[in-house]
């Protein structure tokens, strides 16, 4: 790891996409403590808006769809965004592609480690009770396959590549299941894939007998950064303007929400398991975010306003991590409990919720103010 900008990698770039770092942030925003703001207003006002928009900001049992479960996906389809600018920059320059294997390998299981650190702490263990899958290690091996194959391959064969992942899931999952299960059994007990987390993953599964960021469901998770990668391509090529990569993206992201109802009549839209449709709609919505933020920002030139969301984008690993060692809550009441206090109840806790998000949004700002950014 090293304490340097994650945007560092456009800097030399003809374009640098201030709108990936704003959308970035704008992603991690959600997870550092605005779902609880809307938490806390529907709590307290019980408005249907607020109530509805409280529901999206949580996931659903198994099958479903709610806009929280964009979050992951999207911060990986980013991390494919950013692929060919930074690794594809350094080809250009002359770096061997044996060099950036090596790099990127090591990114991967940096990831992983630290995946693994913020489920289980540092404290000692026995193997049988450390959780080893998370978030940040899907990110690294999805990361790390995918940026394998960009390193060796043409565009067409990185388009094969994100389809072969995912229908090759779907007829695995379709044509397997766990033992005394029919095929194609769906559930949590009787699917192939988590029955494959617990034949193969050592310690515990997040949900004993079922792992939301299991091994075998990182394989359709590649995809999903290959499409980062396809549109970072896209917005890196110069033969094309502004607005038709702008387009271009908008054109492929409706078709993708349309694949993904579709698929979703026979192969359930399910963050659990992320299944081909899952890919196929949050990679709709990742492309309609993109196209949104990159057309506002670096096409229109509208930059001031997501200044708030690139503070955030920019030391995005920091903010995911920063709760395993700094008590957010505890400063929270610190500087403003004389504030809960003015404000009384019920709407206390809302404040409480704002000032949490503030007192993270200063934090970063401080670090970005001294250009200290953390960056694997």
């Amino acid at each position: 790891m090293a304490a340097t900008s994650q945007a560092d990698d456009f800097q030399q770039t003809p374009t640098r996409l201030y709108s990936l770092d704003a959308l970035r942030g704008f992603d991690m925003f959600w997870i550092m403590g605005a779902e609880e703001i809307f938490s806390k207003l529907a709590e307290t006002t019980h408005l249907p808006v607020f109530e509805a928009i409280a529901n999206q900001l949580t996931h659903p049992a198994w099958n479903g769809f709610h806009l929280y479960d964009l979050i992951f996906p999207l911060f990986l389809f980013m991390a494919g965004v950013s692929t060919p600018f930074s690794v594809g920059r350094d080809l250009e320059k002359g770096k061997s592609r044996n060099q950036l294997l090596l790099r990127v390998i090591k990114r991967g299981l940096i990831l992983v480690l630290l995946g693994v650190i913020y489920n289980n702490g540092l404290n000692i263990k026995p193997i049988a009770e450390v959780r080893f899958a998370s978030v940040l290690g899907r990110i690294g091996l999805a990361y790390m396959f995918a940026n394998i194959i960009y390193l060796y391959a043409t565009e067409k064969v990185l388009i094969f590549c994100f389809w072969f992942f995912i229908i090759g899931y779907w007829l695995l999952l379709k044509f397997t299941a766990a033992p005394g299960f029919h095929a194609g059994d769906l559930t949590m007990a009787g699917n192939f894939a988590s029955y494959m987390d617990r034949c193969l993953l050592p310690g515990r599964l997040y949900l004993g007998i079922h792992d939301p960021e299991g091994l075998f469901s990182t394989i359709p998770a590649i995809s999903t950064g290959l499409l980062g990668i396809l549109t970072g391509i896209t917005l890196k090529k110069t033969s094309l303007s502004q607005n038709k990569k702008v387009i271009r993206m908008v054109v492929v992201g409706i078709i993708f929400l349309i694949l993904a109802q579709i698929w979703n009549l026979d192969f359930p839209i399910n963050k659990n398991l992320w299944t081909s449709s899952f890919v196929l709609n949050v990679g709709g919505l990742s492309l309609l975010l993109m196209a949104l933020f990159y057309y506002i920002i670096d096409v229109l030139g509208y930059q001031k306003w997501a200044f708030f969301f690139k503070v955030i984008g920019m030391n995005s690993i920091l903010i995911y991590i920063s709760g395993k060692f700094i008590d957010w809550e505890y400063m929270t009441q610190g500087f403003f409990n004389w504030l809960f206090q003015l404000v009384g109840n019920p709407y206390n806790v809302v404040v409480g919720a704002v000032c949490y998000v503030m007192i993270k949004w200063l934090f970063l700002y401080i670090m970005y103010q001294k250009k200290i950014f953390l960056r694997v």
